[in-house]
Formats: structure tokens, C-alpha cells, sequence
């Protein structure tokens, strides 16, 4: 469902519709600022790189880098969510056209071309690269090869079943980020993380498909929602559990302790809580649940900000 100004529907009574200059909106939603929880998922496994890197270096920790890092990395992620979800709008214009839930968006409903979609997409990749100059060599080499998976994730949903996981690998790159800022190089640490959060991004992005599942179906667009079908519950305890599993293993092996163990707890509880209310037949549940997600990343990042604190005293 839209309304005249060409909201959808799960964006609705945010600062963009209400206080957002009128001709900023359409570009404002193509970067999708009126919603901006995808950016906050992309920078969860930023800050939970920093967090285990401040974790693996307390107490030698500077806490000014970790903090600048953790500014640069919420600028990054918001630039980059952004200019991601411009691409994916060029790719899918057709597409969203077709789909209930996606076709009001600035680029099928004609609010913006698509050469001026381009221009956008390059102001925002320039913000995106102005912050990752600030980095060390290495990082910025690990910055630049996530281009790739960016590049290639919005055709996925047209040859495969399972274009959750290249999400994942996209979403989950902040985890070989954080870490290198500090330390300039990719430990075991690091790539632990990362196979977790791409678990995490594999579950969460499974419940946000539901939403579309019967539109995807009619033309064509594949995704584990439709995959795992009826299954859906099971098949997110088993990526959540390895999501957990994965990041434990990476936290301990980066010298995290109690305090990071009960964050860890914390997250899985509320993993457990999310498979428990879902309901995959009502898209407004799915929205809901699919948006703690947030919530959750934060719980595991203050555990790790409290361990590093503690550690570093």
C-alpha cells in the first residue's frame, strides 16, 4: 500500500515523510533513510569488529582510536547502505514494479531517472570512500573487495535459491573491518566473526523475504523464504545456532570473558524469542521481528564495549 507522496507502506511516519525538504524525499528513499534499520544492520558487524578488536587489545587499548573508528565506521555504513540500495533499485526497477510492497519506490513510480539514481549512487560511494581513506592500507584493500559481492548480490535473486547468503557475505563484511583499523591485519578473530554474521544475515533476511514471499513467487524471484517454506523455524534455529556458535568461538578466541559471555547469552535469548513469535503467514510480524535484529546486534556490541572497558582498566 502507498500514499500520494509514494511512501511504502512499512515507511510510513518517519522524518523523511514529515520534515525532509520535498525534494530531497525521493532521493532521501532511494538511499533509504526513511528506513533505516538495513544501515544499522550493515554496522553491526562493524561495531562488533571494533568491540572484539578493542577486546583482543585492552590493555593496551586507545580508547580514542576505537571510538573514531566507530564513528567513521556509522558514516561508512549509512553511505554505503545507501549507494548499495540505489544499485539494487537501477538492477530491480522492473522487478519492483511488479511487486506490491516495492513498487512505489522513487525509481518505478518515476520520482527519480535512473541516470539521476546513478549521479546519487556515485555522491554516496564518494562519501563511502572519503571514510575509508582514514583507514590503513590493509583495510582499504579489504574495503575495495567487498565491491564484488555488492555488485553481483541484486542478480542473485534470479539464479538461485539461496541469495541470502550472498546478503550475508555483503552485510557481514563490516566483521573483517573493524579489526584490521586496528590492527592491520585479518586474524582468526575476525574471520569467526564474519561467518557468524553471515549466519545472522541468512536468518534475518529469510524472515524479511516472508514478507513477499507470494509477489516473488508469481515473477519468478527466488529466496530462501520460499525455499524453506513451512520449514522456516527450524532452519533459523540452525543458522541462528551456528550464528552463536561462531561468534562465541570468535570472541573467546579474542580473550573475551564472562561479561562477553552473558551479552552473548543475551543475543541468543533474544534469536530464540524471534523464531518463537514469528509468524511467516503475517507480514507485519515479519517486519517487526525482522527489525529487532537491531536490538540484538546492540546487546552483543555493549557486551563488548563493557568487556574491553574492563579489561583496559
Amino acid at each position: 500500500m502507498t500514499d500520494g507522496a509514494g511512501r511504502v507502506a512499512d515507511s510510513t511516519g518517519n522524518w523523511v515523510d514529515q520534515s525532509a525538504p520535498a525534494w530531497t524525499r525521493p532521493y532521501l528513499r532511494l538511499a533509504r533513510l526513511d528506513r533505516p534499520i538495513g544501515s544499522w544492520l550493515l554496522l553491526i558487524p562493524c561495531w562488533w569488529s571494533v568491540g572484539l578488536a578493542a577486546v583482543h587489545a585492552a590493555p593496551r587499548l586507545d580508547a580514542r582510536i576505537a571510538l573514531w573508528h566507530a564513528v567513521l565506521f556509522f558514516i561508512g555504513a549509512f553511505a554505503m547502505r545507501g549507494a548499495g540500495c540505489t544499485w539494487n533499485d537501477i538492477v530491480d526497477r522492473d522487478l519492483d514494479a511488479a511487486v506490491e510492497r516495492t513498487r512505489s519506490r522513487p525509481i518505478p513510480s518515476g520520482q527519480v531517472t535512473v541516470v539521476s539514481a546513478a549521479v546519487f549512487l556515485v555522491l554516496q560511494a564518494l562519501v563511502g570512500l572519503a571514510v575509508l581513506l582514514q583507514l590503513n592500507r590493509f583495510t582499504i584493500a579489504v574495503g575495495f573487495a567487498s565491491l564484488a559481492v555488492v555488485a553481483i548480490y541484486p542478480f542473485m535473486k534470479r539464479i538461485t535459491s539461496w541469495p541470502q547468503i550472498v546478503l550475508g557475505l555483503a552485510f557481514s563484511w563490516g566483521a573483517l573491518m573493524g579489526w584490521p583499523a586496528a590492527f592491520a591485519r585479518l586474524d582468526l578473530p575476525a574471520y569467526l566473526l564474519y561467518a557468524g554474521a553471515i549466519c545472522w544475515v541468512v536468518g534475518y533476511d529469510t524472515i524479511y523475504a516472508h514478507q513477499d514471499r507470494e509477489d516473488d513467487a508469481l515473477i519468478g524471484i527466488k529466496s530462501t523464504a520460499l525455499l524453506f517454506g513451512e520449514h522456516t523455524k527450524p532452519l533459523l534455529a540452525v543458522f541462528y545456532s551456528l550464528a552463536v556458535v561462531l561468534i562465541a568461538l570468535a570472541g573467546w578466541s579474542a580473550g573475551g570473558g564472562l561479561v562477553f559471555g552473558l551479552a552473548l547469552a543475551a543475543f541468543a535469548a533474544h534469536l530464540i524469542w524471534q523464531i518463537a513469535s514469528l509468524d511467516i503467514n503475517d507480514p507485519v510480524n515479519c517486519l517487526v521481528v525482522f527489525k529487532s535484529n537491531r536490538d540484538a546486534g546492540l546487546i552483543l556490541f555493549a557486551g563488548l564495549v563493557l568487556e574491553a572497558a574492563l579489561r583496559a582498566v
